[in-house]
């Protein structure tokens, strides 16, 4: 169904929602909502600072675990063990490095804005999103009255403006809290709640951890946690105090702006530990003044018609974008699945541009929203591939600035990784594992019970110096590199040089080390996490190598590091191939525990690094490409994202294309049950959209555009490759805007499955050389500071040297 008139990329539902994952997310990197619509008008609000635990739990678990004897000593008795072959007394030796847990994203504050005796307008869809200017509208009908409510999250404010075309007898607003209460006022047209967010939140899995959340016990505790919710009124009506909230009588126009501020806000901001003594006046203020100053404005931001990114990336695959799509016939189940690859990569997109924005934290596992108090995962980072994931598609988007937040996360995690490299391993430089916060924790977590091959691996900051690098690359920002990300891949560089061995045959070996929640069979057909070195874990550290020494060439960085990284690369071995041609996930043949897992961590080397590619490790690609095989079609959200990722480097769009058909379909199950990991239950989409594990995980939805990307435009190994792995279902489209590495711009139409048209922009301040790909054509072409390079289909390409 297309709407004409719609100028705009618009989803519309026919219902309100009756289930948060039937809801709408909205936000601006601060401040998430869901937006329920109906005569309710619920709006489930997140803060992206509202964590349990405090800045002061990552040293007190390093100390706590250090003082029990966890450290360099243990660590070389750890090794000697797994030299010996006793794998179950390394495991229980490695278990006492554990600290405890990371902390839990949680929800903040609930809003309703209640028309009573509301309906939705006959003919027309319930709710709508604009993803373009990323609002919510209803059309309602109240006793007659045509009622208008508009949503937005813009500079941290909640913005819910009602327009209707004669005077409502009422409306009835309430906030609340599932956290505790602590006090509320309501005077004039101001309604302020204060709340106490947990000082620790144990995950589920962490039964014995009772209670599961915990407040701060006294007044005077190094860290209280204290956080206020505002909300302010402005209408041509009457407002009033009612019982916990407001009613406002006979407006026609009502503008509602609700905001927030935290303790840990003014932590996340890091001046001079503000933190420390910040009042609970000062807290409060803050989000009074924004909600006050957002009243002031009006209602301009929610009526602007402009698209909120005009310079990312718009994909019309198959011609179709712009209109009002029901997203259950149309998208859901729907025929044309290049319109559905359509609105899969521009709700990534605005999924992720709602999550992530400079200044604020980096999105977690369910971006910047969750409604539960216990939720999935702890709704953190898990940096093992889902934080990582949610960035891929930010360079290759043309959204890179929403990136920001991540380098700010890395930056913690590198503060506390400093003290936990020096003081668990006697090593240099920074360390992290698979899970973090946002107060940086840094140690493996269990407890002392979590088994290795998902409580410990030593590579998750390593990973993430990747992304950075990707950043970079994209932006062509040589400042940042020099100022904020030099730094990170220095110390993650030395934190490898210590951690890396050399046997006698001068082979770069790792002890301990793990493949990502994975596990072998040992000679007894026991599983196995430790014993071997993993594939992911010297493919990252080689790559990382690789960067930090481009860094100091393009930084002009000396000294002894270089001398250290270029020795220790001659040591690092290529991954192996195995009997069957299959790429090994360790240094050894062994037999599988899991045959079909989700993770695919020994292609990291493929994707999203370019150690792999099929032009110039033939051999290796071949190998990749039978162990995806092997591996088989699905799984959940995420790993559905990076199949289609790896097969687009492959240049195999076919593959990638029928993923990607089974990744959208809906899910019709059980939303809310935690599905098994085996991969034995597949995901697909909910009823919002949302990808779905079972449960709800954001990183499916952020890394699906990047694998769409991947398919259209790749820019890795030095060449921009224009429709390198396009499915023969999608014969005709156009896309702008993709970002290809050197902070360039590029806009691709095709027909008939062959290239039209591309343009090439480069934004920089200096004329860039780039060599350019389509099918077996090659050129070398210059394109002009601030300027742009139109390429010809490949019967014009001339090939060069």
């Amino acid at each position: 169904m297309t709407i004409s008139g719609a100028r705009t990329l618009q989803l519309a539902w026919r219902e309100p929602a009756a289930h948060w994952e039937e809801a709408i997310p909205i936000g601006d990197g601060r401040l998430g909502a869901m937006v329920f619509g109906g005569a309710n008008g619920r709006y489930q609000v997140n803060d992206a600072t509202v964590w349990s635990g405090t800045p002061l739990i990552p040293a007190e678990e390093l100390r706590r675990v250090t003082a029990q004897g966890a450290g360099p000593d243990r660590l070389r008795e750890i090794r000697s063990t797994l030299a010996a072959g006793e794998l179950s007394r390394a495991e229980d030796l490695l278990m006492t490095f554990e600290g405890r847990y990371s902390q839990e994203f949680l929800p903040f504050v609930d809003l309703t804005v209640e028309v009573p005796d509301a309906t939705s307008e006959t003919n027309s869809p319930a709710r709508v999103l604009d993803l373009d200017r990323a609002v919510v509208e209803e059309s309602l009908r109240a006793g007659g009255i045509a009622v208008s409510r508009v949503a937005r999250v813009r500079d941290g404010v909640l913005l819910v403006e009602l327009t209707a075309d004669a005077p409502l007898p009422e409306v009835r607003i309430a906030l609340t809290t599932p956290l505790r209460e602590l006090a509320r006022s309501a005077s004039g047209e101001l309604l302020s709640l204060d709340i106490a967010v947990p000082i620790d939140g144990a995950p589920l899995h962490e039964q014995s951890v009772v209670p599961p959340l915990r407040y701060a016990e006294t007044d005077d505790a190094p860290y209280d946690g204290f956080a206020s919710a505002v909300l302010a009124v402005r209408s041509d009506g009457t407002t009033e105090a009612t019982g916990s909230g407001l009613t406002v009588r006979h407006a026609r126009r009502l503008l509602i702006a609700l905001s927030s501020s935290t303790r840990a806000e003014s932590w996340w901001a890091g001046a001079d530990d503000e933190w420390r003594t910040v009042s609970h006046e000062t807290i409060r203020d803050r989000a009074r003044d924004r909600a006050l100053g957002a009243c002031a404005v009006g209602t301009g931001p929610l009526r602007d018609d402009e698209p909120r990114h005009p310079g990312a990336a718009r994909f019309a695959i198959g011609g179709r974008r712009e209109g009002r799509w029901d997203v259950e016939s149309d998208i859901l189940r729907g025929t044309d699945d290049a319109l559905t690859a359509t609105v899969a990569a521009e709700y990534g997109r605005y999924l992720l541009t709602s999550s992530s924005r400079a200044g604020g934290p980096a999105a977690n596992l369910q971006g910047i929203w969750n409604g539960e108090l216990r939720p999935a995962w702890s709704s953190n980072y898990t940096i093992n591939i889902n934080t990582q994931m949610n960035y891929w598609a930010a360079g290759p988007l043309g959204v890179a600035a929403h990136a920001e937040p991540l380098i700010s996360l890395v930056e913690r995690l590198a503060a506390t990784g400093g003290d936990v490299a020096r003081e668990l391993y006697g090593c240099r430089g920074w360390v992290a594992h698979h899970n973090t916060d946002l107060w940086g924790w840094s140690l493996p977590v269990g407890m002392g019970h979590g088994a290795p091959s998902w409580a410990i691996w030593m590579m998750g900051g390593v990973w993430l110096t990747h992304s950075l690098w990707d950043h970079y690359e994209f932006t062509d920002d040589e400042d940042l590199l020099r100022d904020r990300l030099w730094p990170l891949l220095f110390g993650a560089s030395e934190f490898c040089l210590d951690w890396l061995q050399v046997d006698d045959d001068g082979v770069a070996f790792l002890a301990p080390s793990t493949s990502p929640e994975n596990a072998y069979r040992d000679g007894d057909d026991v599983p196995r996490a430790l014993g071997l070195t993993a594939t992911m874990d010297r493919e990252l550290i080689r790559s990382l190598f690789q960067r930090t020494l481009r860094a100091s060439d393009i930084l002009g960085e000396t000294g002894p590091l270089r001398d250290e990284l270029e020795a220790a690369l001659s040591s690092i071995p290529e991954p192996g191939i195995g009997r069957d041609g299959r790429l090994l996930e360790w240094s050894e043949e062994v037999p599988e525990h899991e045959p079909a897992h989700r993770h695919l961590s020994p292609l990291v080397g493929l994707y999203p690094l370019d150690l792999i590619t099929p032009d110039e490790t033939p051999a290796l690609a071949d190998a990749a490409a039978r162990f995806l095989d092997a591996r088989g079609p699905g799984a959940m959200g995420w790993s559905w994202a990076w199949k289609i990722a790896l097969r687009a480097r492959l240049g195999d769009g076919e593959a990638a294309h029928d993923l990607l058909t089974q990744a959208l379909a809906p899910y019709d199950g059980d939303a809310r049950r935690h599905g098994p990991v085996d991969g034995s239950e597949w995901g697909g989409l909910l009823p919002n959209l949302f990808s779905t594990h079972p449960p709800f995980q954001i990183d499916g939805n952020l890394g699906f555009p990047a694998a769409i990307a991947e398919l259209l435009l790749q820019s890795h190994a030095g060449v921009v490759h224009l429709l390198p792995a396009l499915p023969s279902a999608w014969p005709e489209g156009r896309v702008t805007g993709l970002g290809a590495r050197g902070g360039l711009a590029v806009d691709l139409e095709w027909s008939d499955g062959r290239l039209t048209t591309a343009v090439l922009r480069n934004p920089g301040s200096e004329e860039r050389e780039v060599r350019v790909r389509y099918e077996g054509a090659e050129a070398r072409v210059s394109i002009p500071a601030g300027g742009e390079h139109v390429v010809p289909p490949e019967a014009a390409l001339e090939n060069t040297p």
